[in-house]
C-alpha cells in the first residue's frame, strides 16, 4: 500500500506562486509515474500534470504549460508541483496520485492511477 499526503496549498493572489508537495509512505514510489489532478467546485476532476518514474518525461494540461512544473525527488519519496503565474481559474482541490505499474507511458486518465491523496486546497484570488 502507498499512502500519499499533499501539502503546500493555500490562498494566493493572482500572479502568485505555490509549491505543492506529495509525500509518499508505505513503500517507495521511485518506479512509478505520479500525476497531479484538481477538482473545482461543481466540476469533474481534471488532469494537471504527470511525471515518469525517473523524472525524465513529463506531461501537462495545455492550460498550465509554461506556468506549472512537476518534479520529483525519489530519495525523499516526494513529488512536487511548482505553480507560477496562478490564475483564479486554478482554484481547486489538488490531488496527487500514483500509477502502480512499472513502465508505460504517462496518462491523463484518472482511472489509470491506483493510489490517491486526500488533496490540498488552492485558492487564487483576483
Amino acid at each position: 500500500q502507498v499512502q500519499l499526503v499533499e501539502s503546500g496549498g493555500g490562498l494566493v493572489q493572482a500572479g502568485g506562486s505555490l509549491r505543492l508537495s506529495c509525500a509518499a509512505s508505505g513503500r517507495s514510489i521511485s518506479r512509478y509515474a505520479v500525476g497531479w489532478f484538481r477538482q473545482a467546485p461543481g466540476k469533474e476532476r481534471e488532469f494537471v500534470a504527470a511525471i515518469s518514474s525517473s523524472g525524465g518525461d513529463t506531461y501537462y494540461l495545455d492550460s498550465v504549460k509554461g506556468r506549472f512544473t512537476i518534479s520529483r525527488d525519489n530519495a525523499k519519496n516526494t513529488v512536487y508541483l511548482q505553480m507560477n503565474s496562478l490564475k483564479p481559474e486554478d482554484t481547486a482541490v489538488y490531488y496527487c496520485a500514483v500509477r502502480a505499474v512499472v513502465g508505460g507511458r504517462l496518462y491523463g486518465d484518472s482511472g489509470r492511477y491506483d493510489y490517491w491523496g486526500q488533496g490540498t486546497q488552492v485558492t487564487v484570488s483576483s
